[in-house]
């Protein structure tokens, strides 16, 4: 099932000053994102949000980060900041990762807390609060600095959403729901029990 094209964004426009002003004071009890030039401030998620995440980070960090009983190759990280774009657009997904090859290990003193490369998976858990920007404006994000492979999450409803990216346009590749045994990509090589994503 193929997806609306992405809009084309040509703006090379750098945020209000007022908008990183406000990203620069967000408290820290909130989590703070700028898209498309808008800041958007949400408490920090509700516990089935923070476990189905925290779930996910470990059955496949595991074979994917540590090569435990599979391919390893990959950095995956829990809520990283990232800065794509002109503005730039500084997202938040709940976890984003990157072919190893592609993320360069980070020295000096002066290491930035953000993140300024795209990366090639990105999942997002959906909650009421964030559902229509998660689904909305950080998939055309995605879809224009070029992120290959997104999901959503759903604690609530169990559902695992998986999307490629195919020449700026999103296809949904599978649905999945329950407590099936899946292989979604990127990580296929792996079987996923989403009975244990969705346990406490």
């Amino acid at each position: 099932m193929a997806l609306r094209r992405p809009p084309e964004s040509e703006s090379t426009e750098r945020n209000a000053p007022s908008v990183e002003a406000a990203f620069q004071a967000a408290p820290e009890e909130m989590v703070a994102q700028i898209l498309e030039g808008e800041l958007h401030l949400s408490p920090h998620p509700a516990r089935p949000h923070v476990n189905v995440a925290s779930n996910l980070l470990g059955l496949i960090g595991g074979p994917f980060v540590f090569g435990r009983e599979g391919p390893g190759g990959w950095s995956i990280l829990f809520k990283p900041e990232i800065h794509l774009g002109p503005g730039p657009d500084k997202l938040v997904p709940d976890l984003a990762g990157w072919r190893r090859e592609r993320l360069k290990r980070a020295e000096g003193v002066e290491i930035p807390a953000h993140y300024d490369l795209a990366p090639d998976w990105a999942c997002d858990i959906l909650s009421e609060r964030t559902r229509r920007r998660d689904k909305a404006q950080k998939m055309r994000i995605y879809a224009r600095e070029g992120v290959r492979h997104v999901w959503h999450v759903d604690p609530l409803a169990q559902t695992l959403d998986v999307f490629r990216l195919i020449e700026r346009e999103w296809l949904l590749v599978h649905s999945f729901a329950g407590n099936e045994r899946v292989r979604a990509e990127p990580f296929e090589a792996v079987e996923l029990d989403l009975a244990l994503v969705w346990s406490e």
